[in-house]
Formats: C-alpha cells, sequence, structure tokens
C-alpha cells in the first residue's frame, strides 16, 4: 500500500517538476532571445535554441522517470533494470542539484529537491530484493531472505 502511494506520488511530483523546468526554460529563451544576449561573443539565437533543447530534454528525462515511477505503483513491482537505471541517474541528478541550489536558489529550493530525492530513493528501496531478481514471491521462486549459496563450494573454517 505503502510502495503504491510512494511510486504514484512521485510520477506526480515529476511530471509537475518536468512542466516547471520546461516553462522556466522557455521563459529563459524568450527572454535570450528578446534581449539579444550573449556570452562571450557566443551567437543569442543559439543560445536560446540551446535553452528550449536543454528544457525540452531535461522534461522528457523527468517525464521518462515519472512514467517509470507510475508503472512501478499500477503494478506494484519493482521496476525493470532500465527505469532503475534511470531513476538512480535521476536521483543522484538530484542530489547534485540540491547541494548547488543551496548556495544558487536557497533552502527552499535545496528542501523540494530532497524530497523528489527521498520519494526516487523510496521507489527504489521500498520493493523487497527478491522481486528485483525475479525471484520470491508468488511465482513459487527461492524466498528471499534465504542465503545464496556459497559461491566455490564448501566453505571451512580457518582455525580450529
Amino acid at each position: 500500500m505503502v510502495r503504491r502511494l510512494v511510486a504514484g506520488l512521485a510520477a506526480i511530483v515529476l511530471v509537475a517538476e518536468a512542466a516547471v523546468l520546461v516553462l522556466v526554460h522557455i521563459v529563459l529563451g524568450r527572454t535570450t532571445a528578446n534581449q539579444s544576449m550573449s556570452i562571450a561573443g557566443s551567437d543569442p539565437d543559439v543560445m536560446s535554441k540551446a535553452t528550449y533543447a536543454m528544457g525540452a530534454g531535461m522534461g522528457a528525462f523527468l517525464a521518462l522517470c515519472a512514467g517509470f515511477a507510475a508503472v512501478t505503483a499500477l503494478r506494484d513491482r519493482a521496476p525493470g533494470r532500465f527505469a532503475r537505471v534511470v531513476l538512480v541517474s535521476a536521483a543522484v541528478t538530484h542530489a547534485v542539484l540540491g547541494i548547488l541550489a543551496v548556495g544558487l536558489v536557497g533552502w527552499a529550493a535545496f528542501a523540494t529537491l530532497m524530497l523528489i530525492l527521498c520519494l526516487l530513493v523510496l521507489i527504489l528501496t521500498l520493493y523487497p530484493a527478491a522481486a528485483r531478481q525475479g525471484g520470491g514471491g508468488d511465482d513459487g521462486g527461492p524466498v528471499g531472505d534465504t542465503p545464496p549459496p556459497p559461491p566455490f563450494g564448501e566453505l571451512k573454517p580457518t582455525s580450529p
């Protein structure tokens, strides 16, 4: 129950974050184009288009993460390997941006990014390891809390 709630809430928050970031990049791109801003002689048109592209890329990445979180919530199963990689990269990105946000934006932005980081980490940790490995659960596989077999045959103590 809690797992589905966390995954669903994370999907909603990630969609909202994607929409806000796309909107911010649209405003920044228009501002750059309207004021003919340039940095170190860069073409303002290229800078505004790059800002639009960055906003679209970030929005698409966060929408992909939201999609994986929504699928996780609907199926109530651990995300697959590719989804976990994407969610872990989103979590790392939020952690790094949170560190930068403290100095550049303030504590409110830090708290928001850490909330999203916590939701992403909870998605990755609330599901049992056996479900991620394909065993355990209702499919009749091995139970997730049984120890794995020794890697090289029988283990023998080295001291008497």
